[in-house]
């Protein structure tokens, strides 16, 4: 079965498009839905923990006057290697804080880890040095020994 626009178009007739993720598992298998499980309960959701980095007013000059709004910075993880960053701005502090948590729990992505000088224990840190680019900003992540995680 197709969609209006064949598989994985706007009808998404059958599974169709992005489905299931980076398969990191949070999410379950494939697109359906399990027994029991409704809309916007996905599986392991509820280990989720979020923490607000940041909330700073920004400003745009009109021809009345100034118009302050809120951009709220949310950073949100389960502590078992699924990370992701939300940013949202709205006119109320709560509403961008809310905001930018609907936009982090679609944004996760998992990161691989690994171990730093000895092979004992569970995985605990980054496999190996990383550097990540956006613009003018480079972020660097060391791996780390067991005692600093």
């Amino acid at each position: 079965m197709e969609g209006p626009r064949g598989p994985g178009g706007p009808g998404l007739g059958g599974r169709g498009g992005f489905c299931g993720g980076f398969g990191s598992g949070l999410r379950g298998h494939g697109c359906g839905r399990g027994r029991g499980q409704g809309r916007g309960h996905g599986a392991g959701r509820a280990s989720l923990k979020d923490e607000v980095l940041k909330i700073m007013p920004v400003q745009k000059q009109t021809r009345a006057n100034q118009r302050t709004r809120f951009k709220a910075f949310v950073a949100i993880g389960d502590y078992n290697g699924h990370v992701a960053l939300g940013v949202k701005c709205s006119k109320e502090v709560a509403t961008a804080i809310r905001g930018a948590i609907i936009l982090a729990k679609l944004s996760i992505v998992p990161v691989r880890r690994g171990y730093w000088w000895n092979k004992t224990g569970k995985p605990h840190t980054v496999p190996c040095k990383v550097t990540g680019r956006c613009g003018f900003v480079l972020v660097r992540l060391i791996p780390a020994p067991d005692a600093l995680a």
